[in-house]
């Protein structure tokens, strides 16, 4: 049903009614404008209201900042996993970097012991690097890069920065093998450098140290005697540190004395050694020289046992030749 033109009027129309309530509410308007400006009542009517209905908007909005806070959260939980996983993995590889410039360092370290050691001899040597361990049942042995493609020969002895490591035992193409002195094959004629006593230094069968199981009774070896290569055989330059006494005391068949020392090479940690070249002994004996002369029907016979007993000493030196028939009677001097 249509409405009437009364019903449908605007609020403010433009009759006198309308016009009456237009200028009531614009003067309405007019009186709330300033005594909110002189008196700031509406302020505090806004701010009562804003009190009374607050509570309604967080109420409105408690749902939304639920979920968002619950996002956070996972959010920040997930991040705080995966850093806490990054720093580990970054320490884990910061040790791994520290542990491997710690290996690096002493290895560096080991290096310049031998090249000091390499300098300071006036004998030609090799350095080679420790390549396999074989530790079986009193058996002592380490294998090395150097073979005889390399010119190693069986019998160069084998030192480290600290001492003798024993000696070449096996040679092959590539790769050597070398019998530690503490191996109880190993025999190491040496001597007390404190009193110049020789004696034989044996390995053992525990392979941690040296046995020297023949000092004679009266002779003075004490705990902490330096025991040096005596020189004697050929096969060892003299004068090499080979170990320290530890401990002294009576054999077990009571007729000598018995010592144990503590080698002075690194045995279980070295991992480069040098080969002694100049004073390996030769595989077999020497070849006969074969000059030219008189057949050998008409050769001068061999010399004596006491010319082959003269040693060859320094000039201005003395020589003593102690014949076969002559060694009751004592030194003879030619």
């Amino acid at each position: 049903m249509p409405l009437a033109r009364e019903e449908s009027s605007p609020l403010f129309a433009g009759t006198a009614a309308g016009t009456l309530r237009l200028i009531f509410y614009l003067a309405l308007a007019m009186v709330l404008m300033v005594l909110d400006h002189r008196n700031g009542w509406l302020l505090r009517l806004r701010y009562a209201s804003a009190i009374v209905v607050e509570p309604v908007y967080r109420l409105a909005a408690l749902p939304v900042d639920g979920m968002r806070a619950l996002s956070v959260a996972f959010a920040d939980r997930r991040t705080l996993t995966e850093q806490n996983q990054r720093l580990r993995e970054d320490l884990l590889l910061a040790n791994a970097k520290l542990n491997r410039l710690s290996a690096v360092a002493q290895q560096n370290e080991r290096l310049k012991e031998l090249l000091d050691t390499q300098h300071s001899l006036d004998l030609r040597v090799q350095m080679a690097r420790v390549i396999g361990v074989d530790l079986g049942a009193y058996r002592y042995r380490m294998l090395i890069n150097l073979g005889a493609r390399d010119g190693v020969k069986a019998g160069q002895p084998v030192i480290d920065a600290h001492g003798v490591m024993g000696q070449v035992v096996d040679v092959l193409p590539t790769s050597s093998v070398v019998m530690l002195v503490t191996d109880p094959d190993h025999a190491l004629p040496v001597m007390i450098e404190r009193t110049g006593l020789r004696t034989i230094a044996y390995g053992s069968r525990n392979g941690e140290q040296l046995t020297l199981p023949m000092i004679p009774i009266a002779a003075d070896v004490r705990p902490g005697d330096k025991l040096l290569t005596s020189g004697l055989g050929g096969r060892f330059p003299e004068g090499f540190p080979v170990g320290e006494v530890r401990t002294v005391g009576p054999s077990q068949t009571g007729m000598f004395l018995e010592a144990h020392a503590q080698p002075s090479a690194d045995i279980d940690r070295s991992d480069e050694v040098l080969l002694l070249h100049d004073l390996a002994e030769p595989v077999g004996p020497p070849p006969l020289a074969h000059p030219a002369g008189p057949p050998a029907s008409d050769a001068p016979p061999p010399p004596s046992s006491a010319a082959m007993a003269r040693v060859t000493l320094p000039a201005g030196a003395s020589s003593a030749v102690k014949p076969a028939s002559a060694q009751s009677a004592g030194a003879v001097k030619p």
